[in-house]
């Protein structure tokens, strides 16, 4: 079993920052295996053009995850590490959340920090 959530996170953060490391391209679409080429959040997440696709189809993919956890009997073996990914990725899911909050605090505070400035240097 695998984190198909982060690996194609780690794909969508790749596409979204413009990082073009085809050796951590190649890491990730193995780690997905047949996941990638499915119709799906894990798929969209891969190809996600923007923070704001990234972040929903991210907690897309946690839906169908816990979906998934819920589905499972108690005795499967796998339960344990189903869970497991169920805490890791809700951190993530908080840690990219507030990641996308600062960057949109940055861009609301440049304007401001703009702004300041024609109030000092007031254009002729």
């Amino acid at each position: 079993m695998a984190c198909h959530e982060i690996a194609a996170l780690r794909l969508g953060l790749m596409r979204v920052l413009g990082q073009r490391d085809e050796a951590e391209r190649a890491h990730e679409l193995a780690e997905l295996g047949g996941a990638v080429s499915s119709a799906g959040p894990i798929r969209s997440l891969c190809e996600a053009q923007d923070l704001g696709s990234l972040q929903r189809f991210f907690e897309a993919s946690l839906s169908d995850l816990e979906r998934r956890v819920s589905a499972t009997p108690a005795a499967d073996p796998k339960l344990p590490y189903l869970r497991t990914l169920v805490v890791l990725n809700k951190k993530v899911e908080l840690d990219l959340a507030n990641q996308i909050d600062s960057l949109g605090r940055l861009f609301k505070n440049l304007d401001e920090m703009h702004d300041l400035v024609h109030e000092i240097y007031p254009a002729e």
